[in-house]
């Protein structure tokens, strides 16, 4: 049996104020609780929905809800964020706009290390047992989605959108995280589809669409001191379009000690994506690092198996590790990437890693 409780937002503090009457009851409720946001086009200012509650709870969200374009209105650097919950649903088709285009103006983070974080549009922190599916997350202020100490979370048939000049606008950012899954799902914005901070173990992705934005990627990890290892990512029957790199793993020099273990990305498709294989182990935007000095990542058990597709630029797979710690137990299965541009043929570079081959390569692996 389900409770029931039905919110018809308004504008501003009154819907923040009805749902968080709503989710409060219903997460005191000794059975099952459901909050309803009916169908229409309400403002929230920032919102926090936190547990522990005392049964499962749903949301379903039928709305179009949007943040308010003002960064000043925000005390933190989430919009809408469920915390400390265990068995959570959010679905509904509803809509969370962030509408971030005068807060990307104000992005300066390709300038300085401690630049400003910017609100993010969803916020899952210490979610267990979760579903999110058929919601959309758009034009968010900073990332479209984070997730952060969740276990047993899956996301299934979402929709992230925003222009491919949206800063920092990753569409699913995980850390810190365990049982990840991203399934059957749309992701076209300014920065990552999809990216793994530190501690993500057993992330899934699985029939996900991606373009535009920056590809699938690891990392980047050795920023920080402690970081957790990232093991277990396995990305399969996927289709990236238009993204500025591929399936991607990416370190910075002079790094911290880390690990990253256990990748396999199987059945990709690339179409006219710019570095569709790379491991870039001297990851360094906009030159805030000490390049040349070795990233102490270690990087082992990595498999590519059956990319396909075409390049938009000659080095179609670029394995560049690092030369204190190659990267070990790498496996390259059939690989299939053209590229008809005009700087040449399509080439294949590695260095401080020796590739097991598996299957057909072209271009040849690692020619150079």
């Amino acid at each position: 049996m389900l409770s029931w409780i039905t919110v018809m937002t308004g504008l501003a503090f009154p819907g923040l104020q009805a749902l968080q009457v709503a989710f409060k009851a219903a997460c005191n409720s000794e059975v099952p609780g459901r909050v309803v946001v009916p169908p229409g086009t309400f403002t929230l200012n920032e919102a926090l929905f936190q547990g522990p509650c005392k049964s499962p709870i749903e949301f379903l969200v039928q709305a179009t809800i949007r943040a308010p374009s003002d960064t000043s209105a925000f005390k933190t650097d989430g919009w809408v964020v469920f915390s400390y919950i265990n068995g959570f649903k959010l679905y509904g088709g509803g809509v969370f706009d962030g509408q971030g285009m005068y807060a990307w103006t104000l992005n300066d983070c390709h300038k300085t290390f401690s630049c400003r974080q910017l609100p993010m549009n969803l916020r899952f922190n210490f979610v267990s047992n979760g579903l999110v599916k058929d919601i959309t997350s758009k034009d968010s202020k900073s990332f479209q989605v984070n997730v952060l100490g969740c276990n047993n979370l899956t996301f299934d048939h979402v929709t992230v959108t925003a222009p491919d000049n949206s800063p920092n606008t990753d569409g699913i950012h995980i850390g810190r995280s365990s049982g990840i899954y991203i399934t059957n799902s749309n992701i076209g914005t300014g920065d990552d589809c999809i990216s793994l901070g530190d501690g993500s173990k057993d992330v899934h992705v699985t029939g996900v669409k991606c373009g535009p934005g920056h590809g699938i990627s690891v990392g980047s990890l050795g920023k920080y001191q402690n970081e957790d290892p990232v093991t277990g990512f396995y990305v399969k029957n996927c289709t990236l379009t238009g993204t500025m790199n591929g399936i991607r793993i990416k370190t910075w020099p002079a790094s911290y000690p880390g690990v990253i273990s256990d990748m396999q990305f199987e059945n990709i498709r690339m179409d006219n994506v710019g570095n569709p294989v790379i491991i870039d182990q001297e990851y360094c935007p906009w030159n805030l690092c000490k390049r040349g000095v070795p990233s102490l990542v270690r990087i082992s058990n990595i498999t590519i198996d059956n990319v396909h597709g075409t390049s938009s630029t000659p080095v179609v797979v670029n394995m560049g590790c690092s030369p204190a710690f190659p990267c070990k137990n790498v496996r390259l299965g059939k690989i299939y990437l053209g590229y008809n541009g005009p700087q040449g043929r399509a080439v294949s570079v590695c260095s401080n890693v020796s590739p097991t081959i598996t299957g057909t390569q072209v271009p040849p692996a690692c020619t150079t």
